[in-house]
């Protein structure tokens, strides 16, 4: 059976030791797949008109085809070169929801991420994506500090 790990990417030194700590998983496990995922914070509540949604959906996919170059295709070429089999995604939406989507999807088995937080009045009200995420996910979350 193979293991399916999603690694959630931020571009911060925190993703990159969650990344690293994956590599040293998956070297342990005899059949294993990694997923790199990175989540570019999106609302979907918001009112718009036809004209703006059009412009939006262009600045979605530049940023999709941004995060992909600049961080999850990098990710991805790292885990292939040390030998580990390896796919990317970025999508947009809630980072904690979009996550814990992609690994069911994928039929993942765990989920590691960095410690990151927000500051200020945003975390006090509605808390950090990876306090969200190691609440209300399917799959146990790894959390690498």
């Amino acid at each position: 059976m193979t293991v399916k790990i999603v690694i959630g990417l931020d571009g911060t030194d925190t993703g990159e030791r969650a990344l690293s700590y994956a590599k040293d998983l998956a070297s342990k496990i005899d059949a294993c797949e990694l997923l790199a995922a990175y989540v570019i914070e999106w609302s979907p509540f918001t009112f718009q008109t036809a004209e703006e949604n059009e412009k939006r959906h262009k600045r979605r996919e530049e940023e999709i085809a941004l995060a992909t170059s600049r961080i999850v295709d990098p990710a991805v070429k790292a885990l292939t070169d040390a030998g580990f089999k390896a796919t990317g995604i970025v999508r947009h939406g809630d980072v904690a929801e979009t996550l814990n989507r992609i690994t069911v999807e994928a039929g993942g088995s765990q989920i590691i991420v960095g410690r990151t937080s927000a500051d200020g009045f945003t975390k006090r009200i509605f808390g950090s994506s990876t306090q969200n995420l190691v609440m209300h996910a399917d799959v146990p979350v790894t959390v690498v500090g």
